[in-house]
């Protein structure tokens, strides 16, 4: 009797009188097709989603700088003249305007010429947006009190005559234009002297870690399929592209930790991280989007009014309102926009309506060495509006689907970021620390650093894989560190845009 033989049912098996394809004479990657037939490989990666890093904006529009303490302090300028608005309670009859803070009171000093302009009246709605001059003859700064006889009637109520009858409800906005004085006068003790204003600012660092780890047999392991990254990473080595992610990702981390960073109003994160303590700041730090709801201006009339209809700007009004905000600001010329796509689509579509010419004849490039082709290598398009140049430009952590960009709609309570006026160039601060002033862009990063560690971008291997052993991991572990913050200087002229 013939033996009978069960193709592949061994290693040495005999073949079978007839060809064919059963679970036991191959194997099986997943539905057996790859095992049967050669399939056409494409080894290399496909981008599907082009490159996926966010960082590279504030490299844009700032600068780097270390540090080597656990608090950044400076102090802005205060405004060189003087106004303020009285309160509603002013003694109209005696001619007395009351201040709602002593503060506000001593910007003004006796023999000072002040410009005074209506903005509220209860009782008589014509007197809003009147004007009348003003001298000053007495103050009482303890009750926030100054004592005025007007230029052009006798009294400010006009009860010896006038043109104009304010009342109590009367509301002013007060201006300091001058001062004026009697032949041979003294100014005795009367004339205080006035001492320069200044606000004071302070950031903190925060520490960003991350890690990844690969065991030696898969560092190891050749693959079939050719990776790439955004680190320049490429092989056959799947691990390179795993780490590589990880140190494209870490980099984003860095940047968008000082765009959406807030401080920590409670105690619990001091007492999980280990901050606020004695002479120490707590938790968190204060990124951009904070900073200038802080200290900066906040405007829901974008270009795209969403609010009205979802109807695209059709002329400058937008642009208008911006420029006056500027205009009260620090009429910083060249200003910065980066938006997200609805709102330089609607830039576009509003330039349009305006006429041609206003993108293209009418477009200042100041800031790029008046160079067109270097503005839009760049990634900017200009426009000019009076004196004031802006340079638009697409900002990709608003429009990616896995960042910002996946808040569609309105956020539950606020409105959504569209975009942000950055001022470009640089101010001049006093530096507390260094003891003198400083020329730093308004918007720049603060790095620890020493002679002895750097801690800008920290990356080091432990375990005993790639070369590097320090231990007996059979792994190789990759570190990064970065301890950094942001300082927002100037603020009061960025704009944060919302819809």
């Amino acid at each position: 009797m013939a033996q009978e033989f069960q193709a592949g049912s061994n290693l040495n098996a005999i073949a079978g009188p007839v060809q064919q394809t059963l679970a036991n004479n191959y194997l099986d990657f997943s539905t057996g097709w790859a095992q049967q037939y050669l399939p056409e490989l494409y080894e290399a990666e496909v981008e599907r989603y082009g490159n996926r890093t966010l960082s590279g904006f504030l490299a844009k529009v700032g600068a780097e700088e270390a540090m080597t303490s656990d608090q950044v302090r400076w102090s802005e300028q205060g405004r060189l003249h003087l106004s303020a608005t009285t309160a509603a309670t002013a003694d109209i009859a005696n001619d007395n305007l009351t201040f709602s803070s002593v503060a506000d009171s001593q910007m003004f000093r006796v023999n000072d010429t002040i410009l005074l302009y209506c903005t509220v009246d209860g009782t008589t709605a014509a007197n809003v947006g009147t004007t009348i001059k003003v001298l000053c003859t007495a103050v009482d700064h303890d009750n926030s009190k100054i004592k005025v006889i007007p230029y052009t009637q006798a009294t400010l109520d006009a009860s010896g005559g006038g043109a104009t009858t304010y009342t109590t409800a009367s509301v002013f906005r007060a201006m300091v234009y001058g001062s004026e004085f009697a032949k041979g006068s003294t100014l005795g003790t009367t004339r205080e002297t006035l001492t320069p204003s200044f606000t004071s600012f302070s950031n903190k660092p925060i520490i960003l870690r991350d890690r990844f780890q690969v065991n030696g047999s898969d560092v190891s392991q050749i693959g079939w399929v050719e990776v790439s990254g955004e680190e320049g990473q490429s092989g056959y080595l799947w691990y390179l592209k795993a780490e590589g992610d990880t140190r494209a990702r870490f980099n984003d981390y860095m940047e968008m930790s000082m765009l959406e960073a807030v401080r920590a109003t409670g105690t619990q994160l001091d007492t999980v991280l280990g901050t606020g303590g004695s002479g120490e700041a707590e938790a968190g730090t204060q990124g951009l989007f904070a900073a200038i709801e802080d200290r900066g201006h906040v405007s829901l009339d974008t270009f795209n009014t969403a609010n009205n209809a979802n109807d695209n700007a059709t002329d400058m009004t937008v642009v208008d309102s911006i420029i006056a905000k500027l205009d009260f600001e620090g009429a910083i010329e060249e200003n910065m926009l980066y938006l997200d796509r609805t709102e330089t689509l609607a830039i576009d579509n509003m330039l349009s309506f305006v006429g041609a010419g206003v993108g293209a004849a009418n477009v200042g490039y100041g800031l790029f060495d008046n160079s067109a082709d270097m503005a839009l290598n760049l990634g900017f398009s200009g426009f000019r509006r009076g004196s004031y140049d802006f340079y638009k430009t697409d900002w990709k952590y608003l429009n990616d689907k896995m960042a910002y960009g996946s808040m569609t709609g309105s956020l539950a309570g606020e409105s959504k970021i569209s975009g942000i006026l950055v001022p470009a160039g640089v101010t001049t601060v006093y530096d507390e620390t260094m003891g003198k002033n400083m020329k730093r862009p308004f918007l720049h990063i603060r790095y620890r650093a020493s002679n002895t560690d750097n801690r800008r971008l920290k990356t080091w291997v432990t375990g005993s894989v790639g070369g590097n052993i320090t231990s007996d991991l059979d792994a190789m572990e990759v570190n990064y560190l970065s301890e950094r913050c942001l300082i927002s200087q100037a603020t009061n002229n960025f704009m944060l845009l919302k819809r």
